[in-house]
């Protein structure tokens, strides 16, 4: 394969002060790295969020291209 296409989700801290996964993200990345891919195109979208106290969701999709 040349590529590799992953979705990540990033869920909003309590109280909507950052997002609690990005190590999630990261952990991602330096997966596909010691795969011998590197990140091509990465996109974002974000979500509301209708709770009381935030909790607004974002989609980062991530391209992976073969090195």
């Amino acid at each position: 394969m040349k590529y590799v296409i992953l979705q990540v989700v990033l869920k909003e801290k309590f109280l909507g002060i950052g997002f609690g996964k990005l190590t999630e993200l990261e952990k991602v990345i330096n997966n596909q790295s010691k795969k011998c891919y590197r990140l091509h195109t990465m996109s974002t979208t974000s979500s509301g969020s209708k709770r009381l106290m935030g909790g607004d969701r974002m989609q980062a999709t991530l391209v992976f291209e073969k090195i």
